[in-house]
């Protein structure tokens, strides 16, 4: 019988994909595919984008009938001259790279002070995953076209002057996206009118049209009164107090922030009924949230628990916090940050640290003053939160009586938090004393607790369940936890479980990798339904800190990268400032136990910064994923281990 020899490994097996082949191999990791709305909505944001900066007055979206979608803007049109360095025409090289536009040029004068986020993708994803797009772009008396398809120039860039009295300007671009890179071609309807009208909202003035040539409907938005009108047409309950409305950005003068940055919300308490949240950055819709809504949250909190020590309203025994205020809270943010760092390539999340600090410095002070003004709505305010915080005190002390006597004694070692409230406790497993230290200092006393583990923890994976409480640190986590070993048949007792987020922190280096690979051993072994019903997670310290000087208005800096690419994007956005290659200074941490309680807090610990993973099966089925771990973590596996390295360790990226 013939032996099939191994494929050969040498330098031909090297791909390197250039252009837009990165996109069409792996449409996911840029944008969504269950349908196109999300291409479309990159070419909306270039049109938004110009009316942000103050270029344009209409945006005309076309649904036609052949499936095409067509959206057009009377901003200043895309440049069609050529490059100075690429040698091509401006428009080929926005629609064909993935790293090329307006927006990166961030300095005085540049084309876009504020836009919509510099993931360097945007609408070369929209022309890599269509079978045509047809950018159109009238400027300076002319008129220019280009056509592609599947990403490549099917037809070269033409320009003609434009008729005697028709000197327009602005962008037109037709797309037909590619069936084969979607789940549905149908964009989602209610969708995609919610994006069009957020746009018209944030953009008072803007009119905003969609067109069906199917159906022969016409929608067109345009609001005068902004986020109010918006705010108060969509609310479904009674008004617990007036809305409160307002807007802060940054003059010439802040130290803090670069001008122009800010916020403007409009937030409404009701009583009941479904609150309506709806947040923005630069007029991109963030659905999933982030750090400028921690931001107005802490703004909210902070102004209302100053208000209610103030007038000194709170009963005995009753303790607020954040959430107390914001549970009965509608509202919509607009924020405007100079250089967004988003999570994902579809921004559906801002992580901009800065943002919480932005928001909240113009939101409390507003809130404070205007709660003052009108000290009868400030108390009803105070009361709706009181009897929020009171009826979860009450619902966590139920929980605390149910557990009756005989409960384990907890290890000695774990610093345990106040809260009993599962919706917002959480248990940090340190590796190693020192970073434990750090970690108890700098924790928040109220909703997180620390349980420091000493060295390498036991490697669980072919340890029989009723050996596991032999080893002691294993004993400290079940105890801690609260929940007993069970496998993944089993149905435990989940009722007795202490904390709602069970955490691994452990250093970003390989033997930090190694203990975080061993504990998720255990969880999925030993623990596996505390991973399905989603309370494992995985903290993510940073490898690096960069402490960046003054610069003009803005104060010396610090910034924390989780890895090397973050690090060349804090880098590279300090050389667009202007700042010196020699005059920042990168630091790296060997470990936690290096950070103190502060930097803990700030890039690890606290819930508006940090950068959190959840622990979750995925699409892979237990079956698959038990084999692979066994492979990994069986103690007679060596030969099945050593394939699967030579198959993918050059996959790996190994930071030693």
């Amino acid at each position: 019988m013939a032996v099939t020899p191994p494929p050969e490994y040498s330098e031909n097996s090297i791909r390197v994909l250039k252009g837009l082949e990165p996109v069409k191999q792996r449409p996911g990791m840029y944008t969504r595919t269950d349908n196109p709305l999300h291409v479309i909505q990159e070419v909306l944001d270039n049109a938004a984008d110009e009316a942000l900066a103050g270029h344009g007055k209409k945006i005309r979206v076309t649904l036609h009938s052949d499936g095409s979608i067509s959206i057009e803007d009377d901003g200043r049109g895309i440049p069609f001259g050529l490059h100075p360095e690429e040698n091509a025409p401006v428009i080929e090289l926005v629609f064909t790279r993935l790293h090329a536009g307006g927006k990166f040029d961030k300095g005085k004068g540049g084309a876009y002070s504020f836009s919509g986020g510099l993931h360097g993708v945007g609408v070369s994803v929209t022309n890599a995953l269509a079978t045509r797009l047809e950018a159109t772009t009238y400027r300076e008396g002319q008129v220019a076209r280009l056509v592609f398809s599947g990403g490549d120039v099917v037809e070269p860039l033409q320009a003609r002057k434009q008729g005697e009295g028709d000197r327009k300007s602005g962008t037109t671009v037709r797309v037909w996206p590619d069936a084969k890179y979607f789940e549905a071609l149908a964009l989602p309807m209610a969708q995609l009118i919610h994006l069009l009208r957020s746009k018209a909202v944030l953009m008072p003035g803007v009119t905003v049209a969609l067109i069906n040539e199917k159906s022969k409907e016409t929608q067109t938005w345009t609001y005068k009164g902004g986020l109010r009108d918006y705010l108060m047409q969509t609310l479904n309950g009674e008004l617990v107090i007036p809305v409160f409305e307002g807007e802060g950005f940054a003059d010439a003068q802040s130290d803090s922030f670069a001008e122009g940055e800010g916020a403007s919300w409009c937030v409404a308490f009701t009583e009941d009924g479904q609150p309506v949240r709806e947040s923005y950055v630069n007029l991109i819709p963030t659905s999933a949230g982030g750090t400028h809504e921690s931001g107005l949250r802490d703004g909210l909190f902070t102004a209302v628990k100053s208000f209610i020590e103030l007038h000194s309203l709170l009963p005995k025994g009753v303790k607020l916090l954040p959430e107390d205020v914001f549970a009965r809270a509608s509202y919509v943010l607009s924020a405007k940050v100079l250089d967004p760092q988003f999570q994902g390539q579809i921004k559906e999340r801002l992580n901009s640290r800065d943002a919480v600090r932005l928001v909240s410095s113009f939101v409390r002070p507003s809130l404070e003053l205007w709660l003052n003004q009108h000290v009868e709505y400030g108390k009803k305010l105070a009361e709706l939160a009181i009897k929020a915080a009171q009826f979860r005190q009450k619902a966590g002390q139920k929980v605390e009586k149910r557990k009756g006597s005989g409960v384990a004694v907890l290890p000695g070692k774990l610093t345990d938090c106040e809260s009993r409230d599962l919706a917002h406790n959480e248990v940090f497993l340190v590796e190693g004393d020192s970073a434990g230290g750090s970690a108890k200092m700098g924790r928040d006393k109220e909703s997180q607790a620390i349980l420091p583990l000493r060295g390498k923890v036991l490697n669980t994976w072919e340890v029989d369940r009723d050996r596991l409480f032999a080893n002691t640190e294993i004993h400290d986590i079940s105890v801690a936890i609260g929940v007993d070993p069970h496998g993944p048949n089993d149905s435990p007792d989940l009722s007795g479980l202490r904390y709602g987020k069970v955490c691994i922190l452990s250093d970003a280096d390989v033997d930090g990798s190694h203990i975080q690979v061993l504990l998720l051993t255990l969880f999925f072994r030993h623990f596996p339904k505390l991973i399905e019903t989603g309370h494992v997670y995985v903290a993510r310290p940073p490898l690096f800190r960069v402490d960046a000087p003054a610069r003009g208005k803005k104060p010396a800096s610090k910034a924390y990268a989780l890895d090397e690419g973050e690090l060349t994007a804090i880098l590279d956005k300090l050389r667009k400032e202007g700042v010196r290659e020699t005059a920042w200074n990168i630091s790296r941490f060997k470990g936690l136990g290096e950070m103190n309680a502060v930097q803990l807090w700030d890039t690890t610990l606290n819930p508006d910064t940090r950068r959190l993973l959840p622990v979750a099966l995925g699409d892979i089925d237990f079956t698959q994923t038990e084999a692979l771990i066994t492979k990994l973590m069986g103690k007679g596996e060596a030969a099945a281990r050593r394939e699967l390295m030579e198959l993918h360790g050059d996959a790996v990226e190994i930071d030693i």
